[in-house]
């Protein structure tokens, strides 16, 4: 004899309340239907459960009622509770079970020992309200799926009153989205949504007898009820016709128009329209317009996931962006000849990482870029998650100018060495570049074992942050403050003895912190030790307007967010080449706004001649010129590029041009040879063509790291501007309490 089985609607995030008969009545919340029978083993059903509702099946509470019984609920504590659940049932085919965990059954409950006698009345489960209302609930219509099982997960069903004739508005729309027999869909799916719409209008639930590709047949829910509804494919045609329909209501639900019902799909198909023309639609803002005009409460993280649904409605899958991406990077290297796109997969064939560079990139930076290159990254919020690396370079008028990016499935020594093997690949010169990066990550190691000829100077922002977290608790904030500015004053110090001085400072506060500061190689991110260009550029965030690009588009399917990032780049090459040829200067403007500044300057000073190029200038002090060599001793000459002010003076007073000893890179021809090249769309992103991808047989999923439901938390890194005053006690003068709490009292 064949195991019975049951369809089991599994319930959670809900609450119970009380109904005038004492009766218990469970709202809100979301649902799953799993399949069970009488072999079905405890352990299993509660790792299905967790699967579904992401959580933990070892601190899992399960619930039922007793069939006819809606005021005591049994706790399923072993298999044999699991057993005795589905024999009790009889001949009915499903079963509402409620989900929680142990924490919160012990809030709702009291004195509910695991075990199958362990039942809860009413008065020990629900705190019952002030007024008790009728709360029709329809939280068993759960996914749509063959043979009786329920339509989407609901998310809340609420009370209507009949006079709540204002959420009623928004539904007599729909009082005729299904009309009777030979009404004719486009699809199914046209069908199953006119179908529910109409289900929330009339206020009824109801129930997928049959439900395939050929044919729906759909019941009202509730037993003895006779309203059914039957469609199926008109024949040689694709359309969906309505064959029978029978339209009488005997139930409660048919007379009361109040018992809606919504669904993440649901709500998302009412949202979607509203979130095209406003992509930063906010969940709460969702839900106080359902709540405004259907009279449906949702909370937040229902809101946020059918945000979610109506986003991969208008923009597409996420998961099937994965699956396109080998195509994506075959068409980027036909509409961009001479462009570097390249993806990895793990051995199970999901996602790992995606490179490109473009090749207006390549040759831009090639062709007018200083050889130097900021090293960043940024998180991504998308569903799938991710980190995306980015290599950023300067063009002379201190333009970000995109060099390359990846999007990895996690930031990590190997994903940061992969990705600077084909940046190498990509950029391929024989200068040696300046890499401005943070000193974590594995870079330093990276750094030196890819490229051999570079120079690794250190973010001085990550640094700074690091020496401000590990000063913490140590100090005061006054004296963290001091300590951070005099390190700032070192880093910037373009000579020896005034990084000295600030150095000394630090130690006047704190000879452990002065310690840590010279121990963190000065060399590599000190302008007085600093041997690589960078031109006085001290921090690696310098591209903070691409990663604004991301951040507009982090939450698309990852080849949309990444044709979002070309189209930016594209249209920023294009504005620039257009306003560059309008330039009537040698040097571009920011380049010659400060070479006028300085010349301002170098008018005031006196210069001493002398034989040879070596040339002593005087003002607020004595600086050495070497025209030669273009260096002079205050090191403003090497440290920017352009020539300083004692410079100048020295030039105006032999004769000679300022402009022949700038920096090539800060010159105008320079900056158009940098946007010479254009980068060009790349059309049919969402969807290849019939044949197009020689690569359609390769297969890419999304990566594990899926996002979990509900705002992203997101962590906000001190301020280093305004570091915030720490508590300080006025008796001991210790930090992290104050006098009321201090142990010396």
């Amino acid at each position: 004899m064949a195991a019975k089985k049951v369809i089991a609607i599994c319930q959670s995030g809900g609450e119970f309340v009380t109904n005038k008969d004492g009766s218990l009545s469970y709202t809100g919340g979301e649902a799953y239907a799993v399949d069970i029978d009488q072999q079905t083993l405890l352990g299993d059903f509660k790792s299905e459960i967790a699967d579904m509702f992401n959580c933990s099946a070892e601190t899992m509470s399960i619930k039922y009622f007793l069939p006819g019984n809606k005021k005591t609920l049994i706790t399923i504590s072993k298999d044999k509770d699991l057993q005795r659940m589905v024999n009790f049932l009889g001949d009915t085919a499903t079963v509402d079970v409620f989900v929680m965990s142990e924490e919160a059954a012990a809030r709702n409950v009291s004195n509910m020992p695991a075990s199958r006698s362990s039942r809860t009345t009413v008065s020990e489960a629900v705190v019952p309200i002030v007024e008790p209302i009728d709360v029709r609930v329809d939280t068993c219509n759960a996914i749509d799926q063959i043979d009786m099982e329920l339509h989407e997960t609901p998310l809340v069903s609420v009370l209507g009153s009949s006079s709540d004739d204002k959420h009623h508005k928004a539904a007599q729309q729909w009082e005729n989205t299904i009309t009777g027999v030979d009404q004719r869909f486009n699809s199914f799916g046209e069908f199953r949504e006119a179908l529910h719409k109409f289900s929330i209008a009339h206020g009824f639930a109801y129930r997928y007898k049959k439900n395939d590709s050929h044919r729906v047949t759909v019941k009202c829910k509730s037993q003895g009820c006779p309203w059914r509804i039957y469609a199926s494919r008109l024949s040689t045609t694709q359309l969906i016709c309505i064959k029978k329909m029978n339209t009488d209501h005997t139930c409660e639900g048919a007379a009361v128009k109040a018992g809606y019902r919504a669904t993440r799909g649901w709500v998302g198909s009412i949202i979607k329209e509203k979130l095209k023309v406003s992509p930063n639609y906010k969940p709460k803002d969702i839900a106080d317009d359902i709540k405004r005009e259907y009279g449906i409460q949702l909370n937040y993280s229902q809101a946020w996931r059918a945000k979610e649904i109506a986003r991969e409605q208008l923009q597409g899958s996420y998961k099937e962006a994965y699956n396109q991406l080998p195509y994506f990077c075959e068409r980027i290297k036909e509409t961009n000849p001479g462009s570097v796109a390249t993806f990895t997969t793990k051995e199970d064939s999901s996602f790992h990482r995606f490179f490109v560079s473009f090749h207006a990139s390549i040759v831009g930076f090639r062709e007018g870029c200083r050889p130097l290159i900021f090293l960043d990254s940024t998180p991504l919020n998308s569903k799938y998650q991710g980190v995306l690396l980015a290599a950023i370079a300067a063009d002379g008028d201190d333009g970000i100018f995109p060099l390359a990016f990846a999007v990895v499935d996690a930031e990590t020594d190997d994903n940061w060495h992969w990705f600077l093997l084909e940046l190498k690949s990509a950029v391929s010169v024989s200068q040696q570049i300046t890499f401005v990066a943070d000193v974590q990550n594995g870079l330093k190691k990276s750094l030196t074992e890819v490229f051999d000829k570079c120079y690794h100077c250190y973010c001085l922002r990550h640094l700074a942050e690091k020496l401000n977290k590990d000063l913490k608790g140590q100090f005061s904030h006054e004296a963290r403050r001091f300590m951070i500015n005099d390190f700032y004053a070192a880093a910037y110090a373009p000579k020896l003895e005034a990084f000295q001085r600030s150095a000394d400072n630090i130690k006047g506060i704190s000879p452990e912190a002065y310690n840590w500061v010279i121990q963190s190689g000065p060399e590599h991110w000190a302008n007085a030790f600093s041997g690589g260009a960078r031109y006085n550029h001290m921090t690696s965030n310098f591209g903070q307007q691409f990663y604004s690009w991301v951040s507009e588009a982090h939450e698309l399917p990852i080849t949309q967010m990444i044709d979002v990032l070309r189209g930016k780049t594209m249209e920023a090459f294009y504005s620039r080449r257009v306003e560059s040829n309008q330039w009537v200067t040698r040097l571009t403007p920011s380049k010659e706004e400060k070479l006028q500044k300085e010349t301002t300057i170098a008018r005031s000073l006196q210069v001493l001649l002398s034989q040879g190029s070596t040339f002593e200038v005087r003002g607020e002090s004595v600086d050495i010129v070497d025209i030669d060599h273009w260096d002079c001793s205050c090191k403003g000459w090497q440290l920017t590029g352009l020539p300083c002010c004692h410079a100048i003076a020295v030039f105006e007073c032999i004769g000679r041009n300022p402009y022949d000893y700038c920096s090539r890179y800060f010159t105008v021809e320079s900056y158009r040879s940098t946007y010479a090249e254009s980068i060009h769309p790349v059309p049919n992103v969402d969807r290849p063509l019939p044949g197009e991808s020689s690569l359609a047989s390769v297969t890419v999923t999304p990566p594990p790291t899926r996002r979990p439901p509900g705002r992203p938390k997101m962590k906000q890194a001190e301020s280093l501007d305004i570091i915030k005053r720490q508590l300080q006690c006025s008796k001991c003068k210790g930090l992290g309490h104050n006098k009321k709490t201090c142990k010396d009292s």
